[in-house]
């Protein structure tokens, strides 16, 4: 088992030069805008299922039912890779543990102590984490058009989740399971910068491995949860909860934004955070009726600049 070479990698390392001959797999900035998609009505499914369904219990299910979802088409391309995954055993099991086991588990932990309002708002920090994450292993520091490209996206997050009125969040309370997401997102960080250390495999044989291991290293805490806490209830709502947090925020989003980090980089495929409540607001006018105001084009137009002037390639010196 090793790492590999060193976690010190040029500009250039970072990203992957790898092209596929299937267009949507080449359009990074689509591909992270479906990840944003597929994770808006997440910490609403989650925070539906909280005191329904434990956080062990459906982190474990989610991963297990993805992983069999994707293990058909994956198969193949894990035979292939195989010898290339053993090499790198190593960080491809710190990748399952901290993007698939810990992060969600801590999130719908999280979900049982706070409201996704709280969630959506240190979200936004994601981001900073990654680029913490990403100077302290990497080396790469943020340009001046990332950090000024953040810095907006945020504002317009802001404004969004306040509706246009920021001295609420002065009236904000956070709480325990503030902490643990804060925990989630430091975890989430690391992967997203580590992923780039992932061997040269194909995304399916990486999403089967992680979601696979990911699921097994959470069989322990499972099994203790199975005798410490009230079993879920197998009813319409668990189930549609369930299919939905295995298929739209796990099979679908990690494909498209482990790809989408390969091709431009952690750096700048971190604004896409910031897009993921400007789609669920979008989601709430759509499916909930509710009324656009001015401060939501405000919050939009916000985001969508910064997240455009975050992402883009930096010019050659």
């Amino acid at each position: 088992m090793k790492w590999g070479p060193t976690l010190k990698m040029t500009a250039t390392e970072q990203t992957s030069s790898a092209r596929s001959g299937n267009w949507l797999a080449n359009q990074p900035y689509l591909l992270l805008s479906i990840t944003a998609l597929c994770w808006a009505g997440n910490a609403i499914v989650g925070r539906m299922a909280a005191g329904h369904i434990p956080p062990v219990t459906l982190s474990f299910l989610r991963w297990s039912l993805a992983f069999l979802i994707i293990q058909p088409s994956a198969w193949k391309h894990l035979l292939h890779d195989w010898d290339a995954i053993r090499e790198r055993l190593g960080i491809m099991i710190v990748l399952s543990i901290t993007g698939i086991g810990a992060f969600n588990t801590l999130q719908y932990w999280a979900l049982e102590h706070t409201q996704a309002l709280n969630t959506l708002l240190l979200q936004s920090a994601g981001p900073l984490v990654v680029a913490v994450w990403s100077l302290a292993l990497l080396g790469i520091r943020l340009t001046l058009a990332q950090t000024a490209g953040i810095m907006l996206s945020m504002a317009g997050v802001l404004i969004i989740l306040m509706h246009g009125d920021l001295t609420k969040l002065s009236n904000i309370e956070f709480n325990r399971g503030d902490l643990i997401f804060l925990v989630a997102m430091v975890i989430f960080g690391l992967y997203s910068v580590l992923s780039l250390k992932r061997p040269a495999i194909h995304g399916l044989s990486f999403v089967a491995f992680t979601f696979g291991a990911g699921a097994a290293g959470l069989i322990p805490l499972f099994i203790w949860e199975l005798f410490t806490r009230p079993l879920p209830q197998i009813d319409t709502a668990n189930l549609l909860s369930l299919f939905y947090v295995a298929v739209f925020p796990s099979t679908v989003a990690y494909l498209c934004f482990n790809r989408g980090v390969q091709l431009i980089g952690a750096n700048r495929a971190a604004p896409f955070f910031h897009v993921v409540p400007v789609f669920g607001t979008v989601m709430s006018i759509i499916f909930l009726g509710e009324h656009p105001q001015v401060f939501h084009f405000i919050g939009f137009a916000l985001v969508l600049t910064g997240v455009f002037v975050a992402s883009r390639k930096p010019q050659a010196n």
